[in-house]
């Protein structure tokens, strides 16, 4: 290893504070990971940004910065892609940044003698992570694009690592591995998946991030327990990662504004430009999407047809259109109004519960305020559907 790498892998441990995955850090090759392109986010969209277009020192400290490197858009892998930018706005794979990888790791819990199961390989890096500090044969992950499991399982190969890779649905997790200390995703999901909870070993715990249709995500660590449930607490500060594929939100239609039944709110809606605030109205409407025409705020569930859009009056107050079965608006404002009363705590007073038959959170201290996680169909769709 040439001294300007080993200066940028001490130098990034030390960046991030890396504390017992130091020498992981220290000694897997990102650039393996990363490949020859990256995305690059302009005004236009994801532009591609070549190891070929500057000298090999400035493609190594780029490789080495704490940042997120998107490495696939829209199925188009960042080599592959034209010079041109991609007008789309959501990534399909990256590089997550160092700092939140180790937060995951050092979250989950996970140390030497733990057999790990990671939903999710990415690129590879924080596979190899593991692989370093546990050892190959005690690390199973899974990605469910072939492509990128490809590109992943060549690169931890030239690291000289040799975990069991699986090309699947990681919802389903791997059974044949199974029980597992640690389970670790390093995808969205929004909810737990039952064949997750029963290939972790009673004690062993769960961490994964969540994000709903409304865009409110949690960063879960939950406990297993020997009955086949698991329960625990979201950590205060969520994480953002994309969504597992069956777990994305439907394309949003064409809205039409100032339709339905009219009322007025005092609840601000600007509320929802917070995450916590954004977490909690999710609970009650979990299957709506929200956006914003200009101060116009929108909900939409697709599934039942329902709407609604609040917007402001002039005179502190807001206007409230609704239509279809569900008020969403209502329900939502309940929520917020639950939340407001019990002083706008964070995700660390809130509780996940999964059972075999049922998933929910609910607000601890709060006399019993809960509320129900979506329930999923079966993946993937029935062709007969």
């Amino acid at each position: 290893m040439n001294d300007l790498v080993a200066g940028l892998r001490a130098d990034l441990a030390a960046t991030i504070d890396a504390g017992d995955w130091r020498a992981a850090i220290e000694a897997v090759a990102r650039e393996l990971f990363i490949g020859a392109a990256v995305y690059r986010e302009d005004p236009d969209g994801w532009t591609p940004v070549h190891k070929l277009e500057m000298s090999y020192a400035e493609w190594l400290n780029l490789v080495y910065r704490d940042t997120t490197w998107v490495t696939q858009v829209a199925g188009v892998m960042a080599e592959e892609a034209p010079r041109e930018p991609i007008p789309v706005k959501r990534p399909t794979s990256s590089s997550t940044l160092p700092s939140l990888v180790v937060r995951m790791l050092r979250t989950a819990g996970i140390t030497e003698g733990d057999k790990v199961l990671e939903i999710g390989t990415g690129t590879g890096y924080s596979t190899a992570l593991m692989c370093h500090r546990l050892g190959s044969g005690a690390v199973t992950s899974i990605e469910y694009d072939p492509q990128i499991a490809d590109r992943a399982k060549t690169a931890l190969t030239v690291a000289g690592y040799t975990p069991t890779l699986v090309r699947g649905d990681g919802l389903h997790g791997y059974p044949d591995n199974a029980p597992y200390d640690r389970l670790i995703a390093t995808c969205a999901v929004r909810t737990i998946p039952h064949d997750w909870v029963a290939q972790v070993r009673d004690g062993g715990t769960i961490t994964t991030p969540m994000l709903g249709w409304t865009g409110g995500a949690a960063f879960a660590h939950l406990k297993v327990a020997g009955d086949g449930t698991a329960s625990g607490r979201p950590l205060a500060r969520s994480v953002y990662f994309m969504p597992a594929r069956p777990h994305a939100a439907p394309p949003l239609e064409v809205i039409e504004l100032g339709v339905g039944d009219v009322s007025h709110t005092g609840t601000d809606p600007s509320l929802l430009t917070g995450d916590m605030a954004l977490f909690v109205a999710q609970l009650a409407v979990p299957h709506a999407q929200h956006a914003w025409a200009g101060k116009i705020l929108t909900l939409d569930d697709l599934g039942s047809g329902s709407h609604a859009d609040v917007r402001p009056t002039g005179d502190g107050r807001w206007l409230v259109h609704q239509h279809g079965p569900h008020r969403l608006w209502d329900e939502a404002e309940r929520a917020l109004t639950s939340w407001l009363k019990a002083g706008k705590p964070d995700h660390s007073s809130f509780t996940i519960t999964v059972t075999r038959d049922r998933q929910w959170v609910s607000l601890d201290g709060s006399g019993g305020l809960s509320w129900d996680l979506p329930e999923l169909g079966p993946w993937p769709p029935d062709p007969a559907d």
